[in-house]
């Protein structure tokens, strides 16, 4: 992995976006994402919306993990929920780069119960997937979802520490590191799945600030035999990426998210979406989103 000097004092924001499933992202948004010095704060937005960083449907409740560039676990601080929005702020006390992640682990699907067809609960986990189905249910049919939210934070000189992969999910592992991303040059990213190389991935990525222009700027790419996407940035700015094995929405497609996963029925207008039919499709994704600076 090759870096750049350290960058001095540059503001930027970064975000996290949604799961396959929802037409709405999900999104993280620090301060800064490459500071100098060696004690600093930086003050994370978060909020689940229609436009890429603003706020106008609802904040991301969750509370994030923090890895710290030694590997060990750090905390966010000041955490506080509002109508449309979160925030909380991040202590940076050690030198090299931060994560800061949400990853969202669950199981979905259905059962039958006295002739009728029941969807699991919301929230339900491996853990309490037993508690969840009644006594007396038959053709149960579960699935997984697992969505991995990150962005990246670097006081100094970047660092890779905080990349080591957990085996589950989709992961990224940088060819060139999400901090140091510049304008008219080509980044090289690698996607696992459950720790091997994931080909055939759609990775998706948008600049920001589409609340102010008609067209997404939607780039649409695929991942090689090895899991790798090459990504040339055309313009400095905040880039929403994700990653998933389920074709994107496409640009004109209502508000540019995810497209429907496989496997749901149709939404009658104005009523609830029809069941699936069969086996139910394993949903992950990755999502994250990067700066990227001028020449």
């Amino acid at each position: 992995m090759k870096f750049r000097k350290p960058l001095i004092a540059i503001a930027a924001v970064a975000a996290i976006a949604a799961p396959a499933a929802l037409a709405h992202r999900m999104w993280m948004l620090p301060s800064s994402t490459t500071v100098s010095g060696t004690d600093n704060w930086v003050t994370v937005d978060a909020a689940v919306s229609n436009d890429l960083f603003y706020f106008d449907h609802q904040p991301l409740r969750n509370v994030p993990v923090v890895t710290q560039p030694d590997g060990t676990e750090g905390k966010v601080e000041n955490h506080f929920v509002g109508k449309f929005r979160a925030t909380f702020d991040l202590h940076l006390t050690q030198q090299g780069t931060y994560r800061i992640a949400v990853v969202n682990e669950g199981v979905f699907g259905r059962y039958t119960l006295n002739g009728e067809t029941k969807m699991i609960p919301r929230g339900t986990t491996k853990a309490n997937l037993a508690a969840a189905i009644p006594a007396g249910a038959t053709d149960v049919v579960t699935s997984e979802a697992l969505t991995r939210n990150e962005i990246f934070v670097t006081q100094g000189a970047p660092t890779n520490t905080v990349f080591k992969t957990t085996g589950t999910g989709i992961e990224l592992v940088p060819v060139t590191h999400p901090n140091d991303l510049i304008a008219g040059e080509a980044a090289t990213f690698q996607f696992l799945l459950d720790g091997k190389p994931a080909p055939n991935l759609f990775v998706t990525v948008v600049p920001g600030g589409i609340r102010y222009r008609d067209n997404l700027k939607q780039i649409d790419l695929k991942t090689d035999a090895e899991g790798k996407v090459s990504i040339k940035w055309p313009d400095p700015g905040m880039y929403w990426l994700n990653a998933t094995p389920n074709a994107p929405r496409a640009e004109g497609e209502g508000e540019g998210g995810p497209r429907r996963a496989a496997g749901e029925g149709p939404r009658a207008e104005g009523g609830p979406r029809a069941m699936p039919s069969g086996p139910q499709p394993r949903r992950v994704s990755y999502v994250t989103t990067l700066e990227v600076l001028a020449p």
